[in-house]
């Protein structure tokens, strides 16, 4: 009995294409991620076969080297794309080489050298860092560790293999990539997050809360790409652009059949992206994390990573998914919504003053939602340049935390009532501060308002004015608690036994000097940033979708 013939699709029957030629990789294009790469193992092996003392100063030198080398060459890639080009992918694809990534992969370098500057500080042999992460808090070993002087100088390997992940996250042009990223630049993280010097048990128990928050926000990532490889059949953001305009894979008759996977394919993505950027209701690791980690590790992922994070938001959702910003946009509303209101009420109850950073940190996260709801150039603008100016302004702030403690050589005085009458005891340290919350407040003649004003302005060209009205709200119940903080430490009688403000090093002083410097120039003098980011007036760019996706060297 002869089979009916049934029709086969021509993708189905056609053979592989096997091929013995190694793929052709333009590696200067990869240039900035490889130099921190290559760091990393070289660090690696200093910890391996260096000598104890030896390891600190070459460790340190290799890190700040390679950050500052890396940034060198990311600035020449921005300055060898020409005029009207989108730029180009490159790893066969994989990765997109652009003026958005090659921005924040700039951002992301220069923020990880000021964090360096505080993760390096080092005061008569004592650094933020346990002596020995392996050893039981409080154990007769731990204490002989802390004795014989030892140090965690592998910190510096861990943060070049985080920094490349970061870099890697903001210009993955595929799924599989982003996801690898998204593991590289986590895991270290896990692991620094474990290494405070004091409070130790409260560090491992942060670190193990992002740890298990992590690996079930990866798990739901994972999902997420498995159906839109199932709706889409690729995982390249270019082809699944192409298939959503399409209405799926060529697989499926019904357009409408394949549409649920594609909705939740979104929604289990969004989960692991808005975990990273710590949204609301993913934000509840933020606190306890920020409060327990090292405060070096806690400037650098409240500032690198929040960029990294935004960076690979803005190109799944403007690029893999710009065909279907209607179906996601509602979705992105509610979630920025609840990260301004809810975040901005619960900071008010903070006691704490690093907790308090991380709400604060969750409702900024908020507001930069907003301009990826504005799905336009505009608004890629407006994220880009509030979180540049963020970073900055975020550094600074907890490299004052770093300064004040309870009592000479004590843990940091985290209580905010131990921070009364700061400003008569340590004026300089307290202006700074208070600079710092100012400009998370969004005052005037800070850099603070002038992100503000332009991720807000993006939304309401947009069609967002609520989300705006509704932000413009929150940002007012935010400046009550920054102010409050001024006010306590200008204006409030000092305590007895008030904190000790031990006298800040090179490392940290710098620090403090680049955070007030940024904070102040780009509140003034905003316009030489702005005009490399926003669109030339009256040039022909299309739809927002179309414009990231040229912006962003695709091709489909």
């Amino acid at each position: 009995m002869i089979a009916p013939m049934v029709s086969v699709p021509a993708a189905v029957l056609a053979a592989p294409v096997i091929t013995d030629e190694a793929p052709k990789i333009d590696y200067w294009q990869l240039s900035p991620m490889l130099v921190i790469f290559a760091a990393g193992v070289i660090g690696v092996l200093v910890e391996a076969l260096a000598p104890k003392e030896r390891r600190r100063p070459i460790q340190l030198s290799l890190t700040m080297a390679s950050v500052l080398g890396a940034f060198v060459l990311a600035v020449l890639l921005i300055g060898q794309i020409p005029a009207g080009e989108a730029g180009t992918t490159v790893a066969l694809g994989s990765v997109a080489v652009d003026r958005v990534s090659l921005f924040l992969q700039g951002t992301i370098l220069v923020l990880a050298f000021i964090s360096l500057l505080l993760i390096a500080e080092n005061r008569h042999s004592e650094a933020a860092f346990a002596a020995q992460a392996a050893a039981v808090p409080g154990s007769e070993e731990e204490r002989g560790h802390i004795l014989a002087g030892s140090r965690h100088t592998e910190v510096y390997p861990l943060v070049l293999f985080a920094l490349l992940g970061m870099l890697l996250f903001t210009a993955a042009n595929d799924f599989l990539t982003l996801f690898v990223a998204l593991e590289v630049m986590s895991l270290p993280l896990y692991l620094m997050c474990g290494l405070a010097r004091t409070r130790r048990l409260f560090s491992q128990e942060a670190a193990v809360k992002y740890f298990l928050l992590g690996a079930y926000s990866s798990a739901f990532f994972l999902f997420g790409i498995a159906l839109v490889y199932g709706y889409a059949g690729a995982v390249n953001f270019a082809e699944v652009h192409a298939a959503i305009e399409a209405g799926g894979a060529d697989v499926f008759a019904d357009p409408k059949a394949a549409q649920p996977l594609l909705l939740l394919g979104i929604a289990l993505i969004g989960v692991g992206l808005f975990f990273k950027v710590g949204a609301v209701p993913f934000h509840n690791w933020k606190p306890d994390v920020y409060q327990g980690a090292p405060t070096p590790i806690t400037a650098l992922m409240a500032s690198c990573t929040l960029v990294a994070a935004f960076g690979a938001l803005l190109r799944v959702f403007l690029v893999a998914f710009g065909a279907s910003v209607e179906q996601w946009r509602p979705m992105l509303w509610v979630v920025a919504i609840l990260t301004m209101v809810l975040a901005a009420v619960i900071a008010v109850t903070q006691r704490d003053i690093k907790r308090l950073l991380a709400y604060s940190s969750v409702v900024h996260a908020g507001f930069v939602l907003t301009a990826v709801v504005a799905a336009s150039d505009e608004g890629t603008a407006g994220a880009m340049f509030y979180l540049a100016a963020y970073g900055f302004t975020t550094i600074g702030a907890f490299a004052v935390v770093t300064l004040v403690r309870t009592h000479e050589n004590g843990p940091e005085a985290g209580e905010l009532t131990q921070w009364a009458g700061l400003g008569r005891t340590a004026p300089l340290l307290a202006g700074s501060l208070a600079l710092f919350l100012l400009a998370f407040a969004g005052i005037p003649l800070t850099s603070g308002f002038i992100g503000k004003f332009a991720v807000f302005q993006a939304a309401m060209a947009g069609g967002a004015t609520p989300l705006v009205v509704i932000g413009v709200l929150s940002s007012a119940v935010t400046a009550f608690f920054y102010v409050r903080i001024i006010v306590l430490m200008f204006f409030a009688e000092p305590a007895t036994e008030g904190p000790t403000v031990i006298r800040a090093g090179a490392f940290t002083g710098a620090a403090i000097t680049i955070g007030v410097a940024a904070t102040f120039l780009l509140g003034v003098f905003p316009t030489p940033l702005l005009n490399h980011l926003y669109p030339k007036e009256g040039a022909d760019t299309g739809t927002a979708v179309q414009t990231m996706a040229q912006a962003s060297g695709f091709t489909r």
